[in-house]
């Protein structure tokens, strides 16, 4: 360009924006063009719109833009064209025919920020949008200020520690699955930023919150039963097998609350050196079948969930109660029959029936734990009790297999801490509840693990889950097993489809079988082994499940997923429970047992919490701590050691070594992500037999 010749300027658009600036050369197809900050850039020609030698680039982008906010777009779309036109053309019909360079700007400018009236058709030139197009657009930005100025007002309220409904009725979606464009969550963000709080501060100052336990319970629903709690109208479908009647009494043994009844035993022979004992479970696989209503409602849910003063079972009561084993009813089930010498108990033979079990009574734990003891099983005091014998037995027979398992272990099993047992009374001037309100009080007592009746129900399961584990793999049919490479530390029991040695049980394998109207596994595995029972060699066969059948680790997948965060929340709001104990019985010391990372474990209390000053002690020790504070939301518990009160000079005991053989759900399981993330391994075979108590 002559330098003596007067500058000549360009007006470019480069990724939605213009610029403006100075043409310092230009060639067929670009042209290098000095912006006002002395940048230079090249530009193609299909992006330029304008040439001009005045005014300054400034100049006219400033003026332009300010004529471009008076321009009415109802207006300016009623002027334009009906075909293609460019920015010029609806400068010289909405100004004037002489239109200038600031009028020919300022059309290009109102046009280019507004696609819901005109189209872009490329370098200038645009096309109205249809009137049709044109009204959605306006509604639809008037609903957008409608939606700035609504949360605008919500996060106002907010702030000032109101809660708004709608944000009340979004709160756990905000607070845990939220939708980032809702104005709801917008609102609390922005709320949040301004009053510098968190959101769960800032929602409990507004009054979001009715209350902790509710907090809990229904973040609960909303993750894991967002449809509710409650189940479709259905009917269980009969058991039309004839089957033969057992020639046995059978008993169970359960606690006062359970409803599920899934197990009983039986013992016959005795005296006659030859004892046939009887592991009976309830039959439901005789009648529901795969892929029907019930079998479904099931798989939906695949557990029974527990937490204190409340439960939610897999299944409907009034199907529950067709096949759970019920005193003073024949009822369909799947047995096993071990036969046995009675003197040594060495294993004869073993059988698995389908067959109708006279069930003579339902024995309860919570009745008779302190009247069926060691002692009285042992008979070194008397024992005035039905079924004296057959329990008796059933003792002798339980501590022989737990012996036969702990060889293969490699060591014995030690169940060195309590469970706990929840219960909850009414808040005086309250009526009880059909669920908890969480202001109820609670009482909570402990019960040794391993006593007489647990150790008899826990080694029975273990039997029929691995001898049923072992028959169907011989029979070719696949079922769900549990299995445990070795006791190594990190090492956690894993599910799948094929047997395994479980070395935390010393089994050499390992299935769910024996609680099928409360664990979906246990209901799979049920119609597997009935499969076998019918058809034996030839089962795979018939069997639902076939060999590498891809359902079965849908089936496994998905369980494993609901049974953690079962777990989890029975965890959590065992914790929230236990806080409000703290509270009730105004305790502000609690003695407890280093663990490590400044963890310690209550003696008398299920609970495992940070304490200031544990840190730098041996695991092991033993501490008072004093506490300090609870938060029930989070499911904090602030404490701080104030004494060592063992022996420095001995070495640390073991008491909070975790229980061997751990279950790997129950590892899983925490306060829904609040605040702790470590709750007691439980062991398999106790497992077994508190899930007849939870």
């Amino acid at each position: 360009m002559d330098d003596n010749s007067s500058p000549m300027y360009a007006l470019y658009e480069e990724a939605g924006k213009f610029h403006a600036g100075r043409v310092m050369s230009e060639a067929d197809s670009s042209m290098q063009v000095e912006l006002d900050s002395g940048k230079r850039v090249k530009v193609k020609s299909t992006n330029v719109m304008l040439k001009f030698d005045k005014p300054q680039p400034a100049e006219l982008v400033a003026e332009a833009q300010t004529l471009a906010r008076e321009i009415d777009l109802d207006l300016a779309w009623e002027f334009a064209p009906e075909g293609e036109f460019s920015f010029a053309d609806l400068a010289r019909d909405y100004f004037d025919a002489k239109a200038g360079l600031v009028q020919q700007t300022a059309s290009l400018f109102r046009l280019f920020e507004a696609p819901h009236y005109f189209r872009r058709l490329g370098k200038g030139s645009f096309k109205k949008a249809p009137e049709e197009t044109v009204k959605a657009a306006l509604l639809g930005i008037e609903r957008k200020k409608q939606q700035v100025a609504q949360i605008e007002a919500w996060a106002v309220e907010l702030t000032a520690g109101v809660c708004p409904a709608p944000v009340r009725e979004q709160l756990y979606k905000i607070l845990f699955k939220p939708d980032k464009n809702g104005p709801e969550y917008k609102a609390v963000v922005e709320a949040a930023r301004r009053s510098h709080k968190a959101p769960l501060d800032l929602l409990t100052g507004a009054g979001a919150i009715d209350s902790p336990y509710q907090f809990h319970w229904k973040r609960f629903l909303f993750e894991h039963f967002p449809k509710g709690t409650g189940f479709a109208p259905l009917e269980a479908p009969a058991i039309k097998e004839a089957l033969e009647l057992a020639p046995v009494r059978a008993f169970s043994i359960d606690d006062s609350q359970t409803t599920e009844i899934d197990d009983a035993l039986s013992v016959q022979g005795l005296g006659s050196g030859t004892v046939v004992f009887g592991v009976h479970i309830a039959a439901p696989a005789l009648a529901i079948s795969p892929d029907s209503a019930v079998d479904k409602l099931a798989r939906d849910r695949f557990s029974t969930v527990y937490m204190p003063g409340h439960k939610l079972t897999m299944l409907p009561d009034d199907v529950v109660q067709v096949y759970t084993l019920m005193a003073g009813r024949e009822c369909p089930a799947v047995s096993l029959y071990v036969t046995m010498d009675e003197a040594t108990l060495e294993v004869t033979a073993s059988e698995t029936r389908l067959d109708r079990v006279p069930i003579a009574a339902n024995l309860r734990h919570d009745q008779l734990d302190g009247v069926i003891t060691e002692a009285t099983l042992t008979g070194e005091q008397p024992a005035d009790y039905e079924f004296a014998p057959e329990l008796a037995f059933a003792y002798r027979l339980a501590r022989h297999l737990k012996a036969g398992r702990e060889v293969l272990r490699g060591k014995p099993e030690n169940f060195n801490r309590p469970d706990y047992n929840f219960r909850l009374e009414a808040a005086e001037g309250t009526e009880p509840a059909d669920s908890p309100r969480g202001d109820e009080r609670v009482l909570i007592s402990t019960r040794a693990r391993g006593s007489s009746l647990d150790l008899i129900v826990a080694e029975a399961m273990i039997l029929a889950n691995s001898t049923w584990g072992g028959w169907i793999a011989n029979n070719g049919v696949p079922g769900i097993y549990r299995s445990q490479a070795s006791m190594a530390p990190g090492v956690k029991v894993r599910m799948g489809t094929r047997p395994a040695p479980h070395a935390g049980m010393g089994v050499a394998q390992y299935t769910w079988a024996t609680s099928p109207l409360r664990r979906y596994v246990d209901l799979v595995n049920q119609w597997q082994i009935i499969a076998c029972v019918r058809h034996g060699r030839t089962a795979a066969l018939a069997a639902p499940f076939k060999p590498k059948d891809t359902a079965l680790f849908a089936i496994i997948s998905g369980f494993e997923a609901a049974y953690s965060a079962y777990n989890g929340f029975q965890s959590a709001i065992e914790r929230y429970w236990t806080l409000k104990h703290l509270a009730q019985e105004g305790i502000a010391e609690l003695d407890a047992a280093v663990m490590k990372d400044g963890l310690v474990r209550a003696d008398t209390l299920p609970l495992v919490f940070r304490a200031i000053g544990a840190e730098a002690l041996p695991r092991g020790a033993r501490v008072r701590v004093r506490l300090t504070g609870t938060d029930l939301l989070t499911l904090d518990l602030h404490a701080s050691v104030v004494a060592r009160i063992d022996d420095p000079a001995t070495e640390a005991d073991d008491a909070v070594e975790p229980d061997e053989a751990a279950d790997d759900g129950a590892d899983a399981a925490g306060p829904l992500t609040l605040a702790i993330d470590l709750q007691d391994a439980t062991a398999e075979g106790t497992a077994e037999a508190a899930v007849a108590a939870p």
